[in-house]
């Protein structure tokens, strides 16, 4: 089945209106980290500030998005999505009205944390919802299923650039506070309108007894898997700061997010076309595959001295990071027991805003230190630290199937078909 063929296929199955859905819910995710860090910085006049709403937000993004991907596990995707859609609506709505009233910075920055922490993952949680969609079609689901999670990875990657590209629009044309509003309308609408669609009975019908959920799925395996999305939020934080502080000292902040963009902009090229490899490409080998190509297209990074030069090389590492990330959630899917799968893809996002977290983090400080080469040396280390990861859980995986000891699960991760 070619990749077109696939796509046409899951649009059938599945409706334009819900593939629809499905993007436009995403977007408030990736609205609200930005549209948080203006609004409070405008607010206070303090950078610190709205950089620490920020991150509040993403962080308590990171840890309540696997608890309720956990419970959307056990009681249905249908009541957490929408709690969380009209819970994370309202509390965005809070911080714009707390910024109004002239608020404490620790007041703020709480209100982005409970916005965080109630924010659904839309994406990691669309993911689920493939394969009861697909349930019925035979020998070809699992081609589906692949290419299913190929279109989610350019789909994020999508959301990450047209979010803060909307953010931006609505400031200018708005006002920070407009912007921030927009996105809670966007959540309360779309989130709500995912969490209600009849896809979201599909997941449910899974549901095994309770016996099958008590049984823990965070296995060495598993880890590995999270800490390789870990290390690719840090390639995307350290990318992002360096870009930043190579903007910065040419006199041009304002072009960083734009450059940055172009991260995700081959993204979601390298991530449609993911489809078109063949089933026999196992998913650990993509893993190490396209470890090395972040290695090799990140290197040049070093190389750079002007957002002119660096436009290229952003471009180009674009292209491996949505294959390896794709390949991580695929190899997870298939992992894990069916009942399961809502926290592991959840689980798997809130290790990816970790390590952007630590990537920008540590990037930054080393930029105040030599400016924007050291920021990029982060990156390089992560996506070589990615490769190390990618050979040991290979090389474990091989001596398991020797020992004739992988599991079921580990086996379906090895190979799509």
């Amino acid at each position: 089945m070619s990749p077109i063929a696939s796509y046409r296929r899951l649009l059938s199955l599945a409706g334009l209106g819900y593939v629809v859905v499905a993007f436009l819910g995403r977007l408030p995710l990736a609205m609200s980290q930005l549209g948080t860090l203006l609004l409070v910085s405008d607010a206070t006049g303090r950078y610190a500030a709205g950089g620490l709403a920020a991150g509040a937000l993403a962080v308590a993004n990171a840890v309540g998005a696997p608890l309720a991907g956990s419970i959307a596990d056990r009681v249905g995707q249908r009541p957490v999505v929408l709690a969380q859609s009209l819970t994370a609506g309202v509390a965005l709505a809070a911080l714009v009205a707390a910024v109004h009233a002239d608020a404490c910075t620790p007041a703020l920055i709480g209100a982005a944390a409970v916005a965080g922490f109630t924010m659904p993952q839309v994406g990691p949680l669309a993911r689920v919802r493939w394969r009861p969609i697909t349930h019925r079609t035979g020998s070809a689901q699992p081609r589906l299923v692949d290419a299913a999670f190929s279109y989610e990875g350019a789909a994020d990657e999508a959301s990450f650039v047209l979010g803060p590209a909307l953010v931006g629009l609505g400031a200018v044309a708005l006002s920070p506070s407009g912007a921030l509003l927009a996105a809670a309308a966007l959540l309360v609408v779309f989130g709500s309108w995912f969490a209600l669609h009849s896809t979201a009975r599909l997941t449910h019908a899974l549901r095994a007894s309770a016996a099958a959920h008590g049984g823990s799925f965070v296995t060495v395996a598993f880890l590995t898997l999270c800490l390789a999305q870990l290390l690719i939020g840090v390639i995307f934080g350290a990318t992002q700061t360096g870009t930043t502080a190579l903007a910065t000292a040419e006199g041009t902040p304002g072009m960083a997010g734009l450059v940055h963009s172009l991260l995700g902009a081959g993204s979601v090229l390298a991530g449609l076309a993911t489809a078109a490899l063949p089933a026999r490409f196992g998913y650990d080998r993509r893993i190490l595959v396209f470890a090395i190509g972040l290695v090799v297209l990140s290197s040049p990074l070093l190389l750079t001295g002007s957002l002119a030069a660096l436009v290229p090389v952003v471009l180009v590492l674009g292209l491996a990071v949505a294959p390896y990330m794709i390949s991580v959630f695929a190899a997870a899917e298939r992992q894990v027991p069916a009942t399961r799968v809502g926290a592991a893809m959840t689980l798997l996002a809130g290790a990816t805003g970790i390590g952007y977290a630590i990537g920008s983090g540590v990037a930054g400080r080393l930029a105040d230190l030599g400016g924007h080469r050291p920021a990029f040396a982060v990156t390089v280390t992560a996506a070589a630290l990615a490769v190390v990861l990618a050979v040991v859980r290979l090389r474990t995986q091989r001596r398991q199937e020797a020992d004739g000891v992988t599991t079921p699960g580990e086996l379906a991760a090895t190979s799509p078909g």
